[in-house]
């Protein structure tokens, strides 16, 4: 019988190696050069947070857009932020050594709140990042009540 080292960070190697798989099977990101050219869904990152107490305010990142490839709705107090993010076509698929960011259509989906006016959603899109802005129904803003002092 020959003796076998034991080597713990093998072992440590094999269930990252696992760990990889089982992520990039679940994002869909390939592990081949030959799925580096492929396009498809990706969802881009967005930050949402309220402005003082009149509005509320959805930003996105969605680079190397143009305003034409985006399309916003609001429907059934639903907003809805879609679109493509094309691949470049002024360069060859040959020339490309390496290929890292998600190309294809996206579609997100947020719901809004009673307490949004869908009627006076606006939206801007400025270096790279749309701004959509979600203003407060004058009802649900606060509003301060004078008390008047009974003598």
């Amino acid at each position: 019988m020959a003796i076998v080292r034991w080597d713990p960070f093998r072992e440590f190697a094999q269930i990252q190696d696992r760990l990889n798989r089982v992520f990039t099977d679940a994002y869909g990101r390939p592990t081949t050069d030959e799925g580096l050219m492929t396009t498809g869904s990706w969802i881009p990152p967005v930050d949402i947070y309220q402005n003082g107490d009149h509005e509320l305010v959805l930003k996105a990142e969605l680079p190397d857009m143009t305003r034409e490839d985006i399309n916003i709705t609001v429907e059934n107090d639903t907003l809805t932020i879609a679109g493509e993010k094309k691949f470049a076509s002024d360069v060859k698929e040959e020339q490309f050594h390496r290929v890292e960011r998600r190309y294809g259509t996206f579609s997100r989906a947020f719901s809004l709140p009673q307490t949004v006016d869908s009627t006076k959603v606006s939206a801007e899109y400025k270096n790279g990042v749309l701004v959509v802005r979600l203003p407060l129904r004058e009802e649900s803003k606060p509003r301060s009540i004078k008390v008047d002092v009974a003598a």
